[in-house]
C-alpha cells in the first residue's frame, strides 16, 4: 500500500508516472536486503544519478544539515565543489565504512563517496558488520539493470531493513511531484531512509494521527528500552531541472519542512541530512577552460521548493505503509496499518479521497461510503479536535 493507493494526496502538484526518485530522467536505485537468522536486519541502498560514471560525469549538488547527530560522507566536498561525482549509498550506522570502500573499488566516484547511514540497533545486530563489499556490488548491479523510470521498492528494504519511524515499522520510501509548465514541467524526486519520529508527533497531511493510534491500536516497539527516543533520516532529492550548487542547496533545506510537516523534529540525538543534485547539466567533468550551463531563475525555484517539501512528506508515509511488521534482535516493530490510518483520519474529520470499508481485518474500496461512515467506509466519531468524518472536509 502507498499514500496515493489509499486516497492519501499531499499538496496539489501531480506525481511523476512511478511518483518515485526515478521519475527524474536517468536516476535509478538499488537495493541489498539481508534478512538472516534472528538478529540480521539490515542491507544496503545505492542511488545512481544518472546511467553513466558519476566520477567522470559529475552533476551539480547541494545538501543541508537539519541535526548532525549522524553521517553522509563526501559532504564537505558537495559543499565545496558544487558538485556530486559518486552514487549515493545508504545503510546502517556502523556499515558505512564498508559501503564507501566498496564504492571507491566500483570505480564509480572521485574517490569521495557519498554514505549516509541511520541506526537499526533495535532488530539488527549491528555491531555484526554483516554488509560486506558484494553486497554493495549486488546494490548497484540491481540499480544498473534497472529500466528508466522504474518503480523502486520501499518499506524493508536494502538500507531501510531494520528502520523505525515515528514507532512504526520504517525504512525506504520514495515520491516525486512535476512541477506546472509554466514553472518549467520539471520533475523532482525524493527518497528517504526514514528511522526517525515519535509516534505521538505523527502527522498525515497535517492531521494529528499519531495521537491516535496509540499503544493498543498498534503496539509501541518492544522492548521499549531498545529503541532510542529519537534517530535519524537520509533524505535525496533529485531534479531534472538545470539548477546551480547554491540552488541545490535550498532544495535542500526545503526538504526539512516536510521532515517537520510529518512530525519529526531534529531531536538532539537524531542524524537529518538532506542531498540534493540536478541533472539539468550535464559534461561538468570536461576539461575545457569554460563551460556553458543553464540555470532557473532564482524567483521561478518557489514551485520546486513546494515540490521538494509535498515529496518528502508522502515518502516519508510511503516508506512506513510500505512495511510490515517485523521482529529481529530481540525487539517486535509493529507496522502501520492503512486500516489504523483511514481510520484515524476519519475521525480527525479528513478520511482518505478514495472510499474504504474495513471488514474481516482488511481494508476494501468501496464505490461510495454508506450514509455516517466518512470516506474511509468507517464510523465517523467526534473528537476533542471537533470535527467529523465528512468526505473532502478541511480544516
Amino acid at each position: 500500500m502507498r499514500a496515493r493507493e489509499l486516497g492519501v494526496e499531499i499538496g496539489p502538484l501531480a506525481s511523476g508516472p512511478a511518483d518515485a526518485i526515478t521519475d527524474v530522467g536517468g536516476v535509478r536505485v538499488g537495493h541489498t536486503t539481508l534478512i538472516e537468522s534472528d538478529d540480521v536486519r539490515t542491507g544496503v541502498t545505492v542511488v545512481l544519478p544518472h546511467g553513466g560514471n558519476p566520477g567522470s560525469d559529475p552533476v551539480f549538488a547541494g545538501c543541508h544539515t537539519l541535526n548532525g547527530r549522524g553521517e553522509l560522507t563526501g559532504l564537505e566536498w558537495v559543499r565545496e565543489s558544487g558538485l556530486l561525482s559518486t552514487p549515493a549509498g545508504l545503510t546502517n550506522t556502523c556499515s558505512v565504512g564498508v559501503v564507501r570502500d566498496a564504492l571507491i573499488a566500483a570505480d564509480l566516484t572521485d574517490e569521495l563517496p557519498v554514505v549516509g547511514e541511520t541506526w537499526d540497533g533495535s532488530l539488527n545486530d549491528i555491531r555484526g558488520m554483516h554488509v560486506r563489499p558484494e553486497h554493495v556490488h549486488a546494490a548497484l548491479a540491481e540499480a544498473a539493470g534497472e529500466p528508466e523510470g522504474a518503480a523502486v521498492a520501499e518499506g524493508a528494504v536494502g538500507g531501510g531493513t531494520g528502520m523505525v519511524c515515528h514507532g512504526f515499522k520504517g525504512g525506504i520510501g520514495t515520491a516525486s511531484r512535476v512541477v506546472a509548465e509554466e514553472d518549467g514541467g520539471y520533475t523532482v524526486g525524493v527518497l528517504v531512509q526514514a528511522n526517525h519520529g515519535r509516534r505521538g508527533r505523527l502527522r498525515v497531511d497535517g492531521l494529528p494521527v499519531g495521537e491516535l493510534i496509540g499503544d493498543a491500536e498498534i503496539p509501541l516497539p518492544r522492548p521499549r528500552q531498545q529503541a532510542p527516543t529519537s534517530s535519524s533520516i537520509i533524505v535525496v532529492v533529485a531534479t531534472d531541472a538545470p539548477l546551480l550548487p547554491g540552488q541545490c542547496a535550498r532544495l535542500a533545506q526545503r526538504a526539512g519542512f516536510g521532515i517537520a510537516r510529518t512530525g519529526g523534529a531534529g531531536e538532539h540525538t537524531s542524524g537529518d541530512f538532506v542531498l540534493a543534485f540536478a541533472t539539468g547539466n550535464r559534461g561538468l567533468g570536461s576539461h575545457e577552460h569554460e563551460l556553458a550551463v543553464r540555470t532557473v531563475a532564482d524567483h521561478r525555484l518557489t514551485p520546486m521548493f513546494y515540490a521538494v517539501i509535498d515529496a518528502t512528506e508522502e515518502a516519508i508515509l510511503n516508506a512506513m505503509l510500505a512495511a510490515r511488521t517485523m521482529t529481529g534482535n530481540g525487539s517486535i516493530i509493529s507496522a502501520l496499518t492503512a486500516e489504523a490510518l483511514a481510520d484515524a483520519m476519519t475521525r480527525l474529520g479528513r478520511p482518505p479521497s478514495v472510499g474504504w470499508r474495513c471488514g474481516a481485518g482488511r481494508l476494501t474500496p468501496i464505490a461510495e461510503s454508506a450514509p455516517g461512515q466518512g470516506g474511509a467506509g468507517i464510523e465517523s466519531r467526534p473528537t476533542r479536535w471537533g470535527v467529523r468524518g465528512v468526505r473532502g472536509a478541511k480544516r
